[in-house]
């Protein structure tokens, strides 16, 4: 059994009470599903500016009846410090996910995306400290990394932010690790890679690269590409990200207080990407036999290449991912079909 196993099995003997922000988002979502399923009880905290309230939908869907109903979500906004302490009343963690992700979003609109990720990100760490919360995750970013060129991603080395939203994770950093050397609350960073898989929204501006390319190959419309596809990520499917969460939660043994890396430490470029998911939706739509996506320049704010050292996750937290992109991709295809139908 991996640490992960054996943490799963000690919630299930032990429930505990967790607080889940951005829980209709992509992540908070899997996240409150894990957990009802571990059978624990759990607040889920949304504005619904990004959220959804057809994510939760799912995951009632997904659970069952007695799960469900050990379920408790709250309509606010990480903004406003009254909503952030009432969320966290009689919690024991605090996995933090509410925020305006998006290097784009935060280009077009730097006011909003700190008003969100740093105004928000210190209100909730002044309530789970008023509140004696166990420990408090939150969700960091491999955009920290900055313009820093060496790989892998090394988690004592970082770069200058080359975006506004770089910025503000970088921030939350500093303020948690003030915060744990200020007033001694027990904190946890998770700089996640390109995280994909069920519940990411495949519409909008700002979607991510997976289901907004899968969707486009699906419907016959065309994949742009930004720059010449050999720009490189660590494509990190979202049972990893769940797993990282828990174990980051309850880990002992020094595990507090820093922050971690979270993706499975390999590198594929998009072009390498786009003909994974070809492949895996060929079966299902042969109209991708002779698809071919459409280049253009690269964006601005973005990282050139991106790979992850996951050894220090391993080291403290017994973090082992269990998906590789291929294994990702295989496993949320249904969902992505699904999803598209639905729409």
């Amino acid at each position: 059994m991996t640490p992960y196993d054996h943490l799963c099995t000690d919630l299930q003997a032990s429930p505990r009470t967790w607080l889940v922000t951005g829980a209709a988002g992509f992540i908070g979502s899997n996240l409150v599903e894990s957990l009802l399923k571990l059978d624990q009880r759990v607040v889920g905290l949304d504005n619904f500016a990004t959220g959804h309230k057809h994510n939760l939908a799912q995951v009632q869907g997904l659970v069952s009846d007695a799960q469900w109903q050990r379920f408790r979500f709250i309509e606010r906004d990480i903004r406003v410090l009254a909503d952030c302490q009432a969320a966290c009343a009689g919690v024991d963690f605090v996995l933090h996910q509410a925020a305006l992700g998006s290097v784009p979003r935060s280009l077009e609109d730097p006011i909003t995306s700190n008003a969100a990720n740093i105004t928000g990100f210190l209100n909730m760490l002044v309530a789970a400290r008023d509140a004696g919360v166990k420990r408090f995750v939150y969700a960091g970013s491999s955009s920290t990394y900055g313009d820093h060129p060496a790989l892998p991603k090394v988690e004592s080395v970082i770069g200058k932010p080359l975006s506004p939203y770089a910025v503000t994770k970088y921030v939350n950093e500093l303020y948690a690790d003030v915060f744990a050397r200020s007033y001694g609350i027990e904190v946890a960073g998770l700089r996640y890679f390109n995280v994909f898989g069920p519940r990411q929204d495949p519409n909008g501006a700002y979607a991510a690269v997976i289901p907004k390319w899968l969707s486009a190959m699906i419907r016959r419309e065309p994949v742009q590409v930004n720059g010449d596809g050999e720009t490189t990520r660590d494509f990190c499917y979202i049972a990893n990200v769940v797993q990282a969460n828990l174990l980051a939660a309850t880990a002992s043994g020094g595990a507090a207080n820093e922050v971690y890396n979270v993706a499975v430490g390999g590198r594929t470029s998009l072009n390498q990407l786009l003909e994974q998911m070809r492949s895996v939706l060929l079966v299902r739509f042969p109209h991708l036999q002779d698809f071919q996506p459409q280049y253009r320049d690269f964006r601005a704010g973005d990282v050139r290449h991106s790979q992850a050292d996951i050894s220090k996750a391993e080291r403290l937290l017994g973090y082992r991912p269990s998906h590789t992109i291929e294994q990702g991709l295989a496993e949320a295809i249904d969902w992505y079909v699904a999803s598209l139908d639905r729409s």
